[in-house]
């Protein structure tokens, strides 16, 4: 990857640490992936677990996540209204960084803790 660009957006689509920065660039993206790698979630069960996050911040990133064919949104046809979400099989593919970024951070907390004696 020498080519020189003249922006990130350039980059997007063709490099792939480009493009999962950009797929995860918004705060709450790894918790929201991380918590519906446990199992389908309706928004109220997401809001809950994810303390501190607005319901406009939810519901943007589950947009753009869904929007990025990460997330699966379910609408159920009955009163009142039910919605899920759940990984897309693309989202599935996301467990090996999921558990990745798991094992770093015990790593890091570890050492961390170790560092403050």
């Amino acid at each position: 990857m020498e080519q020189n660009y003249k922006s990130f957006s350039e980059l997007v689509g063709k490099c792939p640490y480009v493009t999962t920065q950009k797929l995860l660039s918004g705060k709450w993206t790894v918790m929201i992936l991380f918590f519906l790698s446990l199992g389908t979630h309706r928004f109220g069960e997401l809001s809950r677990k994810m303390a501190g996050i607005s319901q406009a911040t939810l519901t943007s990133q589950l947009r753009f996540l869904e929007k990025e064919k990460m997330i699966e949104r379910i609408v159920y046809a009955e009163i009142p209204p039910k919605v899920e979400y759940k990984l897309s099989d693309l989202g599935k593919e996301f467990q090996g960084v999921l558990d990745a970024i798991q094992s770093f951070g015990e790593i890091y907390i570890n050492t961390l803790y170790k560092n403050k004696k």
